[in-house]
């Protein structure tokens, strides 16, 4: 079987990066990233606890965002026990070059150590649990936190405090004492390399190590030189903690193109495509670094007046994850539906159907359906409960086929995924692990017209207002015989003067007004205005 070509198209521009994997010329993968100030998924802060709410077993943390961030008691214990133990690590007198300070302040200190030092004592009893957080969290108190899911829509961040800094090769676990090596990695006797190296590198007591899936196959040298990266970051971060200012930011997620080197420029990957020749130069000095002149080799200029993703075609494909209907190979269709509780798929047999009948051509229809849904959940970037509705199967096999073909297509998703069998009622559900806001929340806003329903009033049904609100002034005598200007959008008045005409004119005649009507293009489509033109008032 001939090996399919595989591509990193990386777009550089002054307000956003766009990065984009093809296998051959297909796109299986896209991210983008936009000039923010908003935590980021791996950014690490010296938050401040700013109170907690026992019934959501949460607290609310300010990490200087413009929403307090989110972080649950259970994701409290790792990190949170370890900083408190630091807390009371020394028994040594401090010495201090600060001014004398009053009585009632050093009273105030005082109390505070002997409270702390009479909670830590404890606490030493009996490991932290969640019914102790109240008791040794306090609000104002500061807290390392790390970002795990970042700001989505009146959500903000949410955070946990079992830190995890990813390097190319090594994920540094400051609070966490163990060795762990990538599931993805299976060969035995790599494993067991792999372990040698780990075990002896130079780390620090109470730190644990994972080796990451591109780790496998690569010199010690690389473990060394990642390790050494990474604890200088724990220092700088130690740096933060050390000045106890908070809200504070201790590291800031490496940006897009640093995370195209570190976690997508495997060895699967022939050619990554820049059109930046900083970045360019930026990525070849690195991956000479970490990765060494053959990785570097990889990396290639792109030069050409014609923009990037319009070569390799990456926006004409762009356009479809934007769009509810996808086509599918065999004349079928999905059509993938997001909503606030969960994101519905329905997978239809649509003009497939013509002159093809039988369980075969459902089941044919599913896979296809299934093989475009794992995609499309990972182009959207979008997760959480997805149900999907596939057309009918009798046999449990075939049932049975598209389950094991979901689960191949997500194993390689970077977002953790659940999968459940089809249910009797024909329908599969799945969780994807959702960190980011979707590609179409990141693109688009709620229309100004509709407010985000897809919906508004009909020509009809705002005619109908328009004359329910005109009776009603025309009643009143402060109004009689006066004349009334109506001011509606365009296709509105085009309904007025047409099919309503007859009503408008028996209204006139009626209460012995004259009414005129005024197309304004700015108005909303729902919106209209009554006015006296002498006076140029509006009438209510």
């Amino acid at each position: 079987m001939e090996k399919i070509n595989k591509q990193l198209i990386l777009n550089c521009e002054k307000l956003e990066r766009r990065f984009a994997i093809l296998s051959g010329q297909r796109l299986e993968d896209f991210q983008i990233e936009r000039n923010s100030d908003e935590p980021r998924v791996g950014d690490i802060y010296l938050g401040k606890i700013i109170n907690l709410e026992s019934s959501l077993q949460a607290a609310f943390i300010d990490i200087g965002a413009d929403k307090n961030a989110f972080l649950h008691y259970h994701d409290m214990l790792t990190g949170g026990e370890e900083m408190l133990h630091k807390d009371d690590d020394s028994d040594e007198p401090q010495v201090t070059d600060e001014k004398p300070i009053n009585a009632k302040r050093r009273q105030r200190n005082e109390a505070k150590n002997n409270d702390t030092a009479r909670a830590e004592a404890q606490r030493r009893k009996h490991k932290l649990s969640v019914k102790d957080i109240p008791e040794f969290f306090k609000p104002g108190t500061p807290i390392l936190v790390q970002v795990s899911k970042s700001q989505i829509g009146t959500k903000g961040a949410k955070l946990t405090t079992d830190i995890a800094l990813p390097g190319r090769y090594l994920v540094l676990m400051p609070y966490c004492e163990r060795i762990a090596l990538s599931s993805r990695i299976e060969n035995k006797a790599e494993r067991e390399r792999l372990r040698k190296i780990l075990s002896g590198l130079e780390l620090p007591e109470g730190m644990g190590l994972i080796c990451r899936t591109v780790g496998e196959g690569a010199r010690s040298t690389f473990f060394k030189r990642d390790l050494e990266l990474l604890l200088d970051y724990w220092h700088k971060i130690e740096e933060v903690m050390g000045r106890g200012k908070a809200p504070a930011v201790a590291f800031a997620e490496q940006n897009l193109i640093e995370r195209t080197i570190r976690d997508f420029l495997t060895d699967d990957i022939d050619c990554l495509m820049v059109d930046d020749q900083e970045v360019y130069k930026t990525i070849q000095t690195t991956l000479k670094r970490v990765g060494g002149a053959k990785m570097a080799g990889k990396v290639k200029l792109y030069n050409l007046a014609k923009p990037i993703f319009e070569t390799y075609q990456v926006n004409e494909q762009l356009r479809e994850i934007y769009q509810r209907q996808v086509k599918l190979p065999g004349g079928g269709y999905i059509c993938i539906d997001e909503t606030e509780a969960l994101i519905a798929i329905d997978v239809n047999s649509g003009r497939g159907r013509k002159g093809a009948v039988g369980e075969d051509f459902i089941y044919k229809t599913n896979l296809e359906a299934a093989a475009e849904v794992g995609r499309q959940l990972k182009l959207r970037n979008i997760g959480g409960l997805v149900v999907i509705d596939f057309i009918d199967m009798t046999s449990s096999h075939h049932r049975d086929e598209i389950l094991k073909l979901m689960k191949k297509l997500t194993k390689d998703d970077k977002a953790k995924t659940r999968i459940l069998p089809i249910s009797r009622l024909g329908l599969m559900e799945m969780t994807r692990q959702r960190e980011h806001e979707s590609i179409k929340d990141q693109f688009f806003d709620p229309c100004p017209y509709c407010k985000g329903t897809g919906l508004v009033k009909s020509a009809l049904s705002v005619s109908v207002e328009i004359q329910r609100k005109l009776n009603f002034i025309l009643q009143n005598p402060k109004y009689k015989k006066i004349n009334i200007r109506v001011i509606v959008h365009p296709e509105i008045l085009s309904r007025l003067k047409n099919e309503d005409a007859g009503l408008l004119a028996d209204m006139e005649k009626k209460y012995a007004n004259d009414l005129s009507f005024r197309p304004d293009g700015n108005l909303h489509y729902e919106e209209f205005r009554l006015i006296d033109p002498e006076t140029m008032m509006e009438l209510e």
